[in-house]
């Protein structure tokens, strides 16, 4: 594994090098240096897909800039300090939380969870100023209606068991491998993906309660926050996860 990862940083570091050479000629100074510093086998913080105040009045900029400024830049840190025999970084995301174990490190664990999660957490929110009633399309919705009985009854069974997670957690709506919808819950940095928790699947939709991702604006408020969660729910997206899971 340690010589694979030399071979390829040593390829990436010869390509970032004629890189640079290409932008010496031109002169462009500061992007040399910019590429000769960067590590290509390093994780990097994701960009959020709005801007940090284009969430509120549900979720607010301070906590934003916090909790994925913050919070999800150092799961990413201390998960760059892993061992190479414990995790490769070249893999997908969802590829290593699938090969976590009762034997991986907390260190693994809890930093890899850290960063699939929140990743995936920022692509399902959504800003909505105008404060329009928001729903999932169309299949989606069939497949919650089909599953719960309704939409209202869905958004019941998830918004308790989110505000029940003990300490910290997240609430998630998963595809089985039956390609049924159902409801779970996972303690700190866990998730379906991992095979270590009780329920596995493919995680269509993600509600962080973790008391920094609401705390700021709701204090201990779980379920103001949560019911104003709804208004931001990137329903296009949980219907791209819906859809590929099946």
């Amino acid at each position: 594994m340690s010589n694979r990862r030399d071979f390829l940083k040593n390829s990436a570091l010869l390509g970032l090098s004629a890189a640079a050479s290409s932008l010496l000629a031109g002169g462009d100074l500061k992007r040399v240096e910019h590429f000769l510093q960067a590590d290509p086998l390093k994780l990097s913080l994701p960009a959020l897909p709005y801007a940090l105040n284009e969430l509120e009045p549900f979720i607010d900029a301070e906590t934003m800039r916090i909790h994925h400024g913050k919070h999800h830049q150092a799961y990413i840190d201390k998960l760059n300090t892993v061992p190479t025999d414990q995790f490769d970084a070249n893999l997908p995301l969802a590829e290593s939380c699938k090969k976590i174990t009762a034997a991986s490190s907390a260190l693994l664990r809890n930093n890899l969870g850290g960063h699939y999660n929140h990743s995936l957490f920022w692509t399902l929110l959504k800003p909505n100023p105008s404060k329009k009633e928001n729903k999932p399309s169309a299949k989606l919705a069939q497949a919650i209606e089909k599953k719960f009985g309704s939409l209202e009854s869905f958004n019941k069974e998830f918004s308790e068991k989110a505000l029940k997670v003990f300490g910290s957690g997240w609430c998630w709506l998963l595809v089985t491998k039956e390609l049924e919808l159902k409801i779970t819950t996972t303690a700190n940095q866990d998730n379906p993906l991992m095979p270590v928790v009780t329920e596995i699947g493919t995680p269509v939709l993600a509600l962080d309660v973790w008391e920094h991702a609401y705390y700021l604006k709701y204090q201990n408020k779980r379920a103001d926050y949560i019911s104003n969660w709804w208004n931001i729910v990137n329903w296009e997206k949980a219907e791209e996860l819906y859809s590929n899971a099946k």
